[in-house]
């Protein structure tokens, strides 16, 4: 019985250092993820709604109507869940790879 506890208090241990190792390369991946997420979003928009300027409507651009700028906004929000989850579980994969563990869970 005493061995099963051990073995669970080295793995909660693993999991806790594997968790602040991950933090700083997790913040880099997010920002890297923010920059790539960006322009994603900016090159989809161009393509979407041609014949706008390169720059998506901001809300407090009065020249656009509120439906453009809910589309917009629901288009660069999508990305940018897409993209993060795709950084974020990749950098994940790559930590266990170098690492043997997962920083999650």
């Amino acid at each position: 019985m005493s061995q099963k506890n051990d073995r669970d208090r080295r793995e909660a241990a693993g999991s806790t250092s594997a968790k602040i190792l991950y933090r700083p390369f997790g913040l880099v991946s997010s920002i890297v993820g923010g920059v790539v997420a960006g322009q994603v979003f900016r090159q989809v928009y161009k393509r979407v709604a041609p014949g706008h300027p390169d720059d998506p409507p901001k809300p407090l651009e009065s020249e656009y109507g509120l439906k453009e700028i809910l589309l917009a906004s629901l288009l660069q929000g999508a990305i940018f869940s897409l993209v993060k989850a795709l950084i974020d579980r990749g950098g994940a994969r790559m930590f266990q790879r170098w690492t043997g563990e997962w920083p999650g869970d």
